[in-house]
């Protein structure tokens, strides 16, 4: 993404300066004729808004205005094009209230980013098209969320969105890549066609790995095999996969990636060409490649490198479980070299480098509590993953074209394993966490997954901090955590109940408020009266003790009470208990561990 940021005005600074931060935005200017207030600052750049777009405008993806729609039209005005070349357009008020995707809703994903940039300010997106009011799918441009490349003619893409738009029926057959995106509300009004069924004319946009349709989406499903003579040249096997392509009627917008033998990792002419399509290449062992079973052996290539096959074999091995050779083998020889190349087709999409997954703690409850932060991070996946009740409780923030996947509350392996599975296949996803999700949450189990991954195969990932339970519960009694506090989790399911007490036992050691996460359940309802007890014989019988239930939700409650009369049958998982040190006081309802700036 190649973006700028241009203020109409000194009061656009700030805004800059925050717009810098995200990853839409490379440069930020002040438009040259604006009175300049006499700060500086060194991050922003004084020019005329013409003189920035005659350089910039071939080469950038997005512009943000921050000051007057009216005046930002007069500005692009002359650098309109079409809507297939022209940067996408963004205006925002000089009090970020307002955000304005004007030009790229489509194809400069404008509209998307919009979302973001709204949820991260704290602005109100307004939006003029069809798509939002009426539940929509952006039909030219709702694959590149999934990963997918389009082909065909812009006025067919402009055509069916018309239709679209007159409430007539859209058919999408699809023959490969992920279909969950049809589980999305805007997706279920798109009517599907099966593989053998006759399409509707100028009603239907494809998804598949074929070159033979005008409006289609190509999702990263095939894997090129190949093998090659030593110092075969690159333009050799970029013309002969041309050649191979052109003849099934194939799309190169389709590859996932290429595959080949351990031995040419050092050949030119094939790193040459995957740096070119910028793709990722497998290299497999001639062990490896021995195993799979191919439908043309070569005695030849087995003597000469211990295995029967090089190109079939490793774009079946690339491919994985569930794949299919889609096309044998074709060899292809000149003065130059020669190249064999077979092409395999996954079940999976691949495309991990554009892939994400966004960790998000959502807070106790209440929308209210999440941070602008994962609201943006929000809005850019189109996958949310988590427990129904964590779900539930975002909904409302939710888009018609975004997909939720729910599980069970004790599925958390399963759903990061998804989130990641999806995140290689190209597709942002959330991975939802209730609370901070580093406390006791998501995050954890998920960076350990992906530390089993290989660096360069491994999809970008990013935690979003949310306010945990304990935040809360000790801000509506006050602050009780204002010095030093631990937090410690009563279930024994992941943590020995040995260890467990040890740290009790030292958190009483060092007077230590502590948080009690996860006190008691039907199953567990022995520990926390034998955690009680140990905090008698360390503190007083009167060591004030809140005890905050449903904290965020709608049944939230408080109570306090003493460290010997805790009503511990009353108590259950959806509790958080907070036990004073023996500083903490308990005065007309506030509740507060003093940080000792009085004694000074």
């Amino acid at each position: 993404m190649k973006g700028i940021a241009i203020g109409l005005s000194n009061n656009s600074k700030e805004i800059l300066i925050r717009l810098k931060k995200t990853e839409f935005i490379e440069n930020i200017y002040i438009a040259g004729y604006s009175k300049d207030d006499g700060q500086e600052n060194e991050l922003i750049q004084v020019q005329k808004p013409r003189e920035i777009l005659l350089k910039k405008w071939p080469e950038i993806d997005l512009i943000i205005f921050i000051g007057s729609i009216a005046a930002s039209i007069r500005i692009i005005n002359s650098f309109l094009t079409s809507k297939e070349q022209d940067p996408g357009v963004i205006v925002i008020d000089n009090k970020c209230s307002k955000i304005i995707p004007l030009i790229g809703l489509h194809q400069s994903n404008s509209q998307n980013i919009a979302y973001q940039i709204a949820n991260l300010l704290g602005g109100e997106i307004i939006e003029t098209n069809n798509s939002n009011d009426q539940r929509f799918l952006n039909l030219d441009a709702f694959g590149n969320q999934w990963g997918w490349k389009r082909s065909g003619n812009i006025k067919d893409w402009s055509k069916l969105v018309i239709k679209q738009a007159k409430n007539e029926e859209i058919f999408c057959k699809q023959l490969s890549g992920n279909c969950l995106w049809r589980t999305s509300e805007s997706g279920e009004i798109i009517n599907k066609i099966d593989e053998k069924e006759t399409e509707k004319k100028d009603s239907t946009f494809h998804v598949s790995i074929f070159e033979n349709h005008e409006t289609t989406w190509h999702p990263p499903v095939l894997w090129i095999g190949i093998g090659c003579e030593r110092n075969t040249s690159k333009e050799l096997i970029a013309n002969s996969l041309n050649n191979f392509f052109e003849s099934r009627n194939l799309s190169q917008q389709s590859i996932a990636g290429f595959a080949t033998i351990d031995i040419k990792k050092d050949e030119i002419g094939i790193l040459e060409l995957t740096e070119e399509k910028n793709l990722p290449i497998k290299f497999f062992s001639k062990e490896d490649l021995s195993k799979i079973i191919v439908p043309n052996p070569s005695n030849v290539v087995q003597k000469e490198i211990g295995t029967p096959s090089v190109a079939e074999a490793s774009c079946l091995l690339a491919a994985g479980e569930e794949s299919k050779l889609l096309e044998e083998k074709r060899i292809f020889k000149n003065q130059s070299g020669a190249v064999t190349i077979a092409v395999a087709e996954s079940k999976n999409q691949y495309k991990p480098t554009h892939g994400e997954i966004h960790i998000i703690g959502s807070g106790p409850g209440d929308i209210s509590f999440l941070t602008n932060n994962a609201k943006k991070a929000l809005s850019r996946c189109n996958v949310w993953i988590g427990y129904k009740m964590y779900l539930d409780l975002i909904k409302p923030l939710k888009r018609s074209d975004q997909v939720l996947v729910e599980s069970k509350l004790t599925e958390e392996k399963e759903r990061c394993i998804k989130a990641i599975k999806l995140a290689e296949e190209g597709i942002k996803v959330a991975l939802i966490s209730s609370g901070e999700s580093g406390f006791y949450g998501m995050a954890g189990l998920l960076l350990e997954f992906l530390q089993k991954i290989k660096k360069r195969y491994r999809p970008y990932f990013e935690v979003h901090p949310g306010i945990s339970s304990v935040q809360l519960a000790a801000a509506l009694s006050g602050a009780p955590l204002t010095n030093d506090f631990c937090s410690i989790s009563l279930s024994d399911k992941l943590t020995p109940w040995s260890l467990i007490e040890k740290r009790i036992e030292g958190a009483l050691l060092g007077d230590f408020v502590i948080a009690l996460f996860n006190p008691q359940s039907v199953e567990r309802n022995w520990q926390l009266k034998s955690v009680i007890d140990k905090c008698l014989k360390s503190r007083p019988g009167n060591t004030p003790v809140l005890i905050a239930r449903q904290v965020g939700r709608e049944n939230q409650s408080k109570k306090f009470f003493n460290l010997n009369d805790i009503p511990i049958k009353e108590i259950d998982m959806l509790s958080i208990i907070i036990i004073g040190n023996s500083q903490t006081t308990l005065v007309d309802g506030i509740y507060l561990t003093p940080r000792g700036y009085l004694q000074n």
